[in-house]
């Protein structure tokens, strides 16, 4: 077959180096799916990531046809099928998120105009760079000819955590767990609802509430645990969530190619025109969807409780705060 072009930015971080090897290997598009890589990085990165390069030849990986390192745009975006926004300015001691905001939507705004230019329209794009979900609509309204429904970003990572938590609560396998939702925004204000999630317990399909019976729990700590997770990661690793973070990307992007199994929703950070859950429109809020023939659509009518809807209207607010500050530095990028 056809090589696909995938780009992964931020090639010579360490979220980067978990990920790249699960898709030269096939992970990601199949067994069958030849693949060219792309990987920019920034101009101070490319010694780094000439290791990178050296490393992925040395693992003979044979749908691997081709690998371009670069620093250039032009470079990068060109003729993509799948752009993977990994790189982002990362928050330093003492940083405002409002000069973190700043940074990215520079960066966002140039790589969104160079998906406009470059990549094929039918591009997939998921913004993994934090903060994710602004940085993918400002990279979505800097790209007006590809389809805002093309853009995603990862509360996947989140998902799986939450996922982890109720399965390690009840010793079961994160796969005896389905239908977890992350709303809102990939930050402290998410909110993790297992409201219409189920568990297998013993052979027998049951909701998360009735199995675990410990509602206090479910609206406490398990929330706060999911939430505050990638702080604690960085707490105990020194760094921040890498081989998870990269796990959760070969997840999310392969359910974009293949499609989610029947009778599941995952969680991805999407465009909020037209949901029925009174999310305000023209936000990137992470919603409960299916995704069929690289399309995704809302999970629809689920009921939402009085603790989930002040939740959910929580994130909201914050993401509308968000965009409202990243749209004015648009226009004086």
């Amino acid at each position: 077959g056809e090589p696909i072009r995938v780009l992964v930015t931020g090639a010579a971080g360490q979220i980067a180096y978990s990920l790249l090897y699960s898709i030269a290997k096939g992970d990601v598009f199949g067994k069958e799916q030849p693949l060219i890589l792309v990987l920019l990085d920034i101009t101070p990165m490319m010694t780094v990531l000439e290791g990178v390069v050296m490393e992925l030849q040395d693992c003979a990986l044979p749908l691997l046809r081709e690998v371009i390192p670069t620093d250039k745009e032009e470079v990068a975006f060109k003729d993509l099928d799948i752009a993977i926004l990994v790189g982002s300015m990362p928050r330093r001691e003492g940083m405002e998120r409002k000069d973190l905001l700043k940074a990215n939507v520079k960066i966002f705004k140039s790589q969104g105009s160079a998906l406009d230019k470059y990549a094929k329209k039918t591009v997939k794009v998921v913004v993994v760079g934090n903060p994710a979900n602004t940085n993918c609509l400002i990279a979505s309204k800097s790209a007006p000819s590809i389809p805002k429904e093309n853009f995603s970003c990862l509360t996947r990572l989140d998902h799986n955590r939450a996922k982890s938590q109720i399965a390690l609560k009840l010793g079961v396998t994160a796969n005896d767990v389905k239908n977890v939702i992350i709303w809102g925004n990939h930050s402290s204000t998410q909110y993790p609802d297992v409201n219409h999630a189920k568990v297998n317990v013993k052979g027998k399909e049951v909701g998360v509430y009735e199995a675990i019976k410990d509602d206090s729990w479910l609206k406490g700590d398990f929330i706060l645990t999911v939430q505050q997770r990638g702080a604690a990661v960085i707490k105990a690793r020194k760094l921040s969530s890498a081989m998870s973070a990269a796990k959760a990307i070969c997840d999310h992007v392969r359910d974009i190619w293949f499609g989610t199994p029947a009778g599941e929703f995952v969680s991805m950070g999407v465009i909020s025109d037209g949901n029925s859950y009174g999310v305000p429109e023209d936000l990137l809020y992470s919603f409960p969807v299916v995704i069929k023939d690289k399309t995704w659509k809302f999970v629809e009518g689920l009921p939402i409780n009085d603790f989930s809807r002040e939740k959910m209207d929580l994130t909201a607010k914050e993401l509308a705060e968000e965009k409202e500050t990243a749209v004015e530095f648009l226009s004086s990028a």
